[in-house]
């Protein structure tokens, strides 16, 4: 005869083998979401915080499957967890009403084999402001799908916002696009994300000129965005508060009465037909397959007027344009080429925008992505044209991503908690002070030392993160850094270092190397992460007088 015990643990297992799977279950259908850490957002994969290291393709990397199947190797070897990869509508939709995803399904089987996860770029209307992926049957059909116009009355190769017929051909494709990644990929998720169009903006004009387009001109702002504006007035992004300022916040008429005069004008109104176009797209995908979706922006270049640059996009100073007409899209992204990074991070990382960098040169220093993920959160990091990198396994991104990779864990607990910040230094900005727990850090280029190796040319951009992890303890890992220690306490005392290890992880697991306590710290002087490489040091600090 069975025991009463015996019966009560076959009863507790199969209880916790029933909910295990449960659990596992709703792990496995849980769609990839976006939500809130403290100050951060994150990315949410199959029930866990995900951060995304990443490379996007060349435009037309991912037309040709034979031609990709060489990199995915490489890409394995730069420890990339994520890829971008563009979805092109001409390709999809060749001809009108036939869909053909024969590409889409080799890249995702491709990425799942490879245990990379996708964001698909959806290269629709517009793409680098053009529409040079619509189908032959859009763009010789202008009768159907108008061009926008110079003020000269010229067309354009630019898809005019104005016109239903465009915006509905486009979300028929986007909307089957979606339902066809949700009957392949529902379960999987290695699609996690998806960019809605790519750089929208006019050029060379800062404004569309077509018939359709002078009408909506003339008329009144509409009022959802009034309505936006004026509920929240007092927390709009400063460049665009100004702009409105202009007019004394002016609360109806047309938008040349509520805007002023200028080329600023012509800017606003077009990012909000922009954005009402774009919305439509991404409502259509969501109500099939509602995966996280941003819109991207190709920047400005100092001193450029809007018509010098895509304008109208998804902008800083457009931000509340672009939320106020595009609902459906969770967040604005940058792609920064220029040198100021530090700038642009800080004009997305605001007013509640969660920073994603979809696109960055692949020329520009790895410090970057450390940076932008301690300082600002950032949910990932992905340089451009990735497959064109060389020496996929000892390039610096390679190492970069080697380092973070061991630190994702860390770094998703700490997000959003003011426990982990981020530096990065150059020419320009040679030095960089950081508090954090009872701590100051002061953080200089490495080339402010005598004894740095040194090489001939321009200062390189160099960078790390500190991340605590106790009120005396602190993990400082990125290259070309050094790091003295003060106490905050105003009493005298001075911070010592205890001990200096450097050290990896392995499955989150600290496994600490050599003890740098004498002539790599400078006999206790400082910390020194070296150039040319990326490393970990874990610091142990005390103070004393």
């Amino acid at each position: 005869m069975v025991s009463k015990n015996y019966k009560a643990i076959i009863a507790l297992m199969l209880f916790l083998i029933f909910n295990f799977q449960i659990v596992s279950d709703q792990q496995a259908s849980e769609l990839p979401h976006l939500l809130k850490q403290g100050t951060a957002t994150q990315l949410i994969v199959d029930g866990k915080p995900f951060l995304m290291l990443g490379g996007e393709l060349g435009n037309s990397s991912a037309s040709d499957m034979e031609y990709l199947r060489p990199y995915w190797k490489n890409f394995k070897a730069m420890n990339l967890n994520t890829l971008l990869v563009p979805i092109y509508w001409e390709l999809v939709e060749p001809v009108e009403g036939e869909y053909d995803f024969t590409l889409v399904d080799s890249v995702i089987i491709a990425a799942r084999n490879n245990d990379i996860r996708l964001v698909l770029l959806w290269f629709g209307t517009w793409k680098n402001s053009m529409s040079c992926y619509a189908p032959y049957w859009v763009k010789t059909d202008q009768q159907r799908f108008p061009r926008a116009r110079t003020k000269e009355g010229k067309a354009i190769e630019i898809l005019s916002p104005f016109h239903d017929e465009s915006r509905d051909a486009d979300t028929r494709a986007f909307a089957a696009l979606m339902k066809h990644i949700r009957s392949v990929d529902g379960q999987a998720h290695t699609v996690i994300m998806i960019q809605v169009e790519n750089e929208i903006g006019m050029i060379p004009d800062a404004r569309d000129y077509s018939e359709s387009a002078n009408i909506a001109f003339k008329k009144q702002v509409p009022p959802e965005l009034m309505k936006y504006l004026q509920q929240n007035r007092d927390s709009l992004i400063p460049e665009f508060r100004q702009m409105w300022q202009r007019t004394n916040f002016k609360s109806s008429g047309t938008w040349e009465e509520v805007f002023g005069q200028g080329l600023h004008t012509d800017e606003i109104f077009m990012a909000w037909y922009f954005a009402l176009y774009t919305n439509e797209v991404a409502r259509a995908g969501k109500d099939v397959y509602p995966l996280p979706m941003y819109v991207n922006a190709a920047l400005i270049r100092p001193n450029y007027k809007p018509g010098q640059y895509p304008s109208a996009g998804p902008l800083p100073h457009l931000m509340d344009v672009w939320r106020a007409a595009a609902p459906q899209i969770d967040f604005l992204a940058p792609d920064i080429y220029f040198r100021s990074f530090v700038e642009w991070c800080e004009k997305y990382d605001r007013s509640g925008n969660p920073l994603f960098i979809p696109e960055v040169g692949n020329n520009q220093s790895p410090a970057n992505a450390f940076y932008a993920i301690a300082k600002h959160n950032a949910m990932g990091y992905s340089p451009f044209s990735i497959e064109s990198l060389d020496h996929p396994e000892s390039n610096p991104l390679s190492m970069a991503y080697d380092i973070l990779n061991q630190l994702e864990p860390l770094i998703l607990v700490n997000q959003g908690k003011e426990t982990m910040m981020g530096v990065l230094l150059d020419s320009t900005h040679h030095k960089k002070q950081i508090n954090l727990g009872d701590y100051r850090f002061s953080v200089r280029h490495e080339y402010s030392w005598a004894y740095a190796q040194k090489t001939e040319g321009e200062t390189p951009r160099v960078g790390g993160m500190i991340i605590m992890l106790a009120p005396d303890e602190f993990l400082i890992a990125g290259s070309g850094i050094i790091v003295t220690f003060e106490t905050q306490v105003n009493d005298g005392s001075i911070a010592g270092i205890a001990s200096i290890n450097e050290g990896h992880f392995i499955n989150g697991n600290w496994i600490p190397g050599r003890r740098m306590n004498g002539d790599q710290s400078h006999q206790g002087r400082h910390l020194h992460l070296p150039g040319r490489t990326y490393g970990i040091q874990r610091v142990k600090l005390y103070s004393f007088k």
